[in-house]
């Protein structure tokens, strides 16, 4: 997805000379092609997260608009109030990307996990959370808050995603996709769990379930059409994200669903059960330790939908 990203982004500078790159003085192997190619709209920090976010502010300020890009936590918890007060407040052209949500950087330990970043960022007003599930979805992505005016959180995974589209029509900010057609269980995902999500519904098709599943690249704002229909149509609406499950996409759901007058669904949401993890390794072992690898998904859907 980084690389996809970036490569995304070095085209849309190219066009437009009011687009900016600051980093956190890290990801200089991918970002590479970008200083190459326009050094004039590329700014290296230095490791001072805080002063980057404000740095951004002005500039988007002065009718920039401003890309800042660092890994896990990073670029959004260690200068969360930056972000608050300088971009979300004054509606600043900013746009905070982090490579490397959930459990990326899993054998560098906690420190290096997003897991809160989506509901901490979310609860932001008027700032948009994009969370793409392929490289597809990360180039939309890129190009969608590139033109949106206002401040904006792309969180991507770091490499070796699988594609899941061919191409997407009409991609905007707050529609979800449908990826599969189904009857009973519907199953939405954000980010690069849907490899996991993909194995999981392969894994419930072999045992006679025939899951909807759709990846959800915007967290806020939420899809609410989908999931009011999804509620009214299916038994079980599952959430999978790689991220605890208090105040993420599940709540984001959750909160949807919770206002339905009338709904057919019940949820089922799974992720992070409000905790840290403490075992270090990498991002496979930490998916399958914490209830979130393809196998794990499908036992859980299987237990819930068997009751």
């Amino acid at each position: 997805m980084r690389d996809t990203f970036v490569r995304t982004l070095v085209e849309l500078a190219k066009a437009d000379k009011n687009i900016e790159l600051v980093t956190g003085d890290l990801g200089f192997g991918v970002l590479k092609p970008f200083w190459e190619q326009i050094p004039n709209q590329f700014t290296n920090a230095g490791i001072a997260e805080q002063n980057m976010t404000t740095v951004a502010a002005g500039m988007a300020l002065e009718g920039k608009t401003v890309f800042t890009y660092s890994i896990g936590n990073f670029p959004t918890l260690r200068c969360l109030e930056q972000i608050r007060n300088d971009c979300a407040y004054h509606n600043a052209n900013v746009k905070i990307v982090c490579i490397g949500g959930g459990f990326v950087y899993g054998s560098l330990g906690m420190s290096h996990h997003a897991t809160e970043d989506i509901a901490i960022l979310r609860a932001l007003p008027d700032v948009v959370v994009m969370a793409p599930g392929d490289l597809v979805e990360a180039e939309e992505a890129t190009k969608a808050i590139a033109s949106y005016p206002g401040t904006c959180y792309l969180r991507l995974g770091r490499g070796g995603e699988k594609r899941i589209h061919d191409h997407i029509e009409n991609f905007r900010i707050g529609k979800a996709i449908k990826v599969k057609d189904g009857n009973k269980i519907a199953i939405f995902s954000t980010g690069a769990i849907f490899e996991e999500v993909q194995g999981a519904y392969e894994l419930l098709v072999k045992v006679g379930y025939e899951p909807a599943v759709y990846t959800f690249p915007t967290v806020k704002p939420i899809d609410k059409e989908v999931i009011v229909q999804c509620s009214k149509n299916f038994e079980l609406v599952v959430t999978c994200e790689e991220h605890n499950i208090v105040g993420g996409f599940g709540s984001a759901v959750a909160e949807v669903m919770a206002e339905m007058p009338n709904k057919k669904a019940h949820l089922l949401r799974i992720g992070l059960n409000d905790l840290y993890a403490v075992r270090v390794g990498n991002q496979q072992y930490l998916r399958e330790q914490y209830g979130i690898s393809a196998a794990k998904i499908a036992a859980r859907i299987e237990e819930e939908i068997n009751g």
